[in-house]
């Protein structure tokens, strides 16, 4: 058993969570009791993710996109008031990280990416950034487009959209997990041979063509799974808690 506040002070301090200007805030959200004994985690706190940790008896929900976001509005009502109310009730801790945990060099969303695909030599796609957003590996040698989407289908078990350009292989590849495909501008000036993210827009179809950067459009949910599971795991060995991943099978 570990106390709340603890917990959240580890992870402020290990995500260096202060250093980031993000969407919404990052820590604990909603406080529920103040020793916790177990942990679940899930990539959003949505009411499903909720009921499996009340079943579970978690004492927190560790997630990646939590609540309060910028531009939504102040009351809490609807189906985030239901939300809520669940978490209060139960006295459930929220906890959430956005981009510190896409970030971090070990835990994080993109070093995951990074290791499922045997990526070497990981540089920042953007190096003016302090904390990098997206990165740069290679693959140990050059393969296919179509032996790319191949092998991004077997990690991420995702219907993989794969918009092509005119090169015959891939060995340089920018990536950012989640919602990030407008950074295929980057990974152009960087000359990479391939993008991926987790989302795709109408844009990105000519951005491919006319930038001759293949993008492959892996799942938003699906290239996010990896920091929750990271840092619960993190926290479970730190604090000798228990800790429990929760797959939602979102197919975006």
């Amino acid at each position: 058993m570990a106390n709340l506040n603890d917990i959240i002070k580890w992870c402020d301090q290990t995500l260096l969570s202060a250093e980031f200007k993000d969407y919404a805030p990052n820590g604990l959200q909603i406080e529920g009791k103040a020793d916790v004994k177990r942990i679940v985690s899930a990539v959003t706190a949505s009411e499903t993710a909720i009921d499996a940790a009340i079943e579970l008896k978690a004492d927190l929900l560790l997630v990646h996109h939590g609540y309060f976001w910028k531009g939504e509005p102040y009351p809490i009502t609807g189906m985030r008031g239901n939300r809520i109310k669940k978490l209060i009730q139960h006295d459930i801790s929220l906890v959430a990280y956005h981009l510190p945990l896409d970030t971090h060099p070990t835990l994080g969303n993109n070093v995951a990416i990074a290791d499922l695909l045997e990526l070497q030599d990981i540089e920042a796609l953007d190096s003016s950034e302090r904390h990098p957003i997206g990165n740069i590996g290679y693959l140990k040698q050059a393969v296919s487009p179509e032996e790319f989407q191949h092998k991004l289908q077997q990690v991420f078990d995702f219907n993989i959209v794969h918009l092509p350009a005119n090169k015959s292989s891939i060995h340089k590849v920018g990536f950012c997990t989640g919602g990030a495909q407008d950074f295929i501008a980057k990974a152009a000036l960087q000359n990479c041979d391939a993008y991926l993210s987790g989302e795709i827009s109408e844009r990105t179809f000519y951005e491919a063509q006319e930038l001759n950067v293949h993008y492959f459009a892996c799942g938003h949910h699906a290239t996010e799974r990896y920091g929750v599971q990271r840092l619960g795991k993190a926290l479970a060995d730190q604090f000798s808690l228990e800790y429990h991943y929760v797959e939602l099978n979102n197919p975006v």
